[in-house]
């Protein structure tokens, strides 16, 4: 496995979604909120195919750097699946998911990069 500073491994979760037209992309710094992650990313698809396709290619471009994930959550449904990569943990709903959960509220307090 290679090893990659988490803020770098995010922004590269970021480009990754942006290249499959994920949408409404937030990195959000949560090191000192929690010990659960240093980052979360948290995006958008307009359809459950997008974002079915979206996670895909996150974890086909963390494999071909050495990186797996600890978990995947949500796959099989395409409207909320979460990628845990230990330091970064990804979010990529459905739009109408993301609107009802607002996972963002809970992280006001975070930087957050667009």
């Amino acid at each position: 496995m290679i090893f990659i500073i988490p803020e770098e491994f995010a922004q590269k979760i970021k480009e990754w979604i942006d290249n499959k037209n994920g949408f409404d992309i937030e990195v959000i710094n949560v090191t000192e909120m929690t010990s659960i992650a240093n980052y979360f990313v948290i995006a958008s698809g307009s359809s459950e195919r997008q974002v079915k396709a979206i996670a895909d290619n996150i974890e086909y471009e963390a494999k071909e750097l050495e990186i797996f994930p600890k978990g995947i959550e949500g796959q099989r449904e395409g409207r909320w699946i979460l990628l845990d990569y230990y330091d970064v943990i990804i979010h990529i709903f459905h739009a109408e998911e993301r609107g009802f959960y607002s996972l963002e509220k809970l992280w006001k307090d975070s930087e957050v990069s667009r």
